[in-house]
This record gives structure tokens, sequence and C-alpha cells, in this order.
């Protein structure tokens, strides 16, 4: 394939994560890659915007920039209207994330966010993000990373397969070397409160979120596997999201309900 494509990727674990570089070094050798990411990391950021304050590009290599404080919203918000005015990108892609991103983890994910700033903008989007054991050490992300060549080089010997607001979100099995991937949509998480409560060396009171046990269900009615189940049963999660939120199947019974 010649480089006569051009990507912009970003993250929301910070311009120095090590999953980051994997996938900027794998897609480099397929496409032309501009990378702006987060300075510091921004996970669980959701679909942010910064208004209180300015922010800033700060060069790190030729076509890699954090931007000081930004969200990955802001890196594609600022980077589409900054640094491609005149000819947009041919694809964005957000992470590889450390840690999943299914079902309703999707509203907080930075990850995701990334790539939703890019069909809002009118430009093709992926997220990808790698399921992690965190009491284990960083994986070589080899699944992710081919995962990703594999979509990106189909997408440009085609076309992006989905409509104007929709976004692939993509999820790699732990400790998989080989997977197919399936079709899914996002599951139903449960939640709890993983709200941990500590006091400094003065005595003053703090909390520190913990993370959830991956725990979901079925949705009523699917036919086909959803993420966490595909995950469960070793397969590479492709979901495609849209940003229409609209609850359409309750507004018959909400029009009755006013």
């Amino acid at each position: 394939m010649k480089k006569d494509k051009h990507i912009l990727v970003t993250n929301d674990d910070g311009y120095e994560s090590v999953a980051l570089h994997a996938l900027i070094n794998e897609l480099r050798k397929i496409a032309k890659v501009t990378v702006v990411a987060p300075a510091n990391e921004k996970s669980a950021c959701g679909h942010s915007l910064t208004l209180s304050h300015p922010l800033h590009f700060i060069s790190v290599e030729d076509d890699f920039y954090k931007l000081e404080d930004g969200t990955p919203s802001d890196c594609i918000y600022l980077a589409l209207h900054s640094m491609f005015e005149d000819n947009k990108p041919d694809l964005v892609v957000s992470g590889i994330n450390k840690g999943s991103n299914m079902g309703e983890d999707i509203t907080y994910s930075g990850t995701a966010a990334g790539a939703m700033e890019a069909v809002l903008q009118g430009v093709p989007g992926i997220a990808i993000s790698q399921v992690m054991d965190f009491s284990q050490p960083l994986p070589d992300f080899g699944l992710a990373v081919k995962t990703i060549r594999t979509l990106v080089e189909k997408i440009f010997s085609s076309e992006f397969p989905l409509p104007e607001r929709e976004f692939f979100n993509v999820n790699i099995p732990n400790d998989v070397r080989e997977a197919e991937m399936k079709v899914t949509y996002a599951g139903y998480r449960f939640y709890g409160n993983d709200a941990h409560l500590h006091r400094n060396p003065r005595g003053l009171e703090y909390y520190w979120l913990g993370l959830h046990p991956l725990d979901f269900k079925p949705r009523e009615g699917k036919t086909m596997l959803s993420d966490f189940e595909a995950i469960e049963q070793g397969f590479v999660s492709v979901t495609p999201v849209q940003l229409d939120l609209s609850a359409y199947k309750s507004m018959k019974q909400l029009e009755s309900w006013l």
C-alpha cells in the first residue's frame, strides 16, 4: 500500500503510553501519521472539551504533538481545525487504550470520544482498546496492532463501511495471540460503587475511585454477541457505534405519558 493516506492518531492514556507508540509504529508502515495526544492521562474524561483555559500544542518530534492539559476530543477538534484546514486526514484512530471500553463504558471513554469527535467533523473514526488484567505486566499489544492494521488496510482499499456519525469501537481480548473479529453490539454492564475512602497524613479525607469487574448480561432479543460475550469467548469485538442517542422505541410511550 502506498503511503498516500494520512491518519490522525490520539489516545486518552497520554502521549507517553507504550500502547500509543505500538500503534504509531504499526500505522507508519502503511500511511503518513500525525499524532496529537493529551500531555497527561485523561482516562474516563468522556467526550469533553476544555473551555475554562487556553490550550497549546507542544512538539514532541516530527508530526507528533502533545496538547497541554487537553482531552482526546480537544486533540482531534484542534488538530482538524489547525493542522488540516485544507485537507482532512483519511482516518482518525484513537488508542490503543490500556483497558476495555465496552457496553455503557463507551460513554465514559476518552478513547471512544476521540473517534466520536472525528465522525462529528466528517472524518471516519476507529477507537481501539486492549482488555487487560491490571495485576499482570503490560501485554505487547501484538494482536491489537495486527487488528488495527487489518481494519485500516481494508478501509483504505475500499471505503469506510459506516454512515456518517458512526464509528468503530474495537476491543481486543486479553492474553490472546490470534483471534477472529466478530461484529457485536454494546452490552449491558452492571455497575456498583468502588469509591475508596482514605485519609492523608494530615487527617483529611479523600476518595479514590476504583475499577469495577466486567460483570454484564445479554440484552433481551439480541441474536448476535455483545462485546462482553465476544471478549469472553476470545474474539475481537468490533462494535459500530452511532452518536444518535435518541430512544426511538420510547417515543410513542412518552407521547402518551405527556
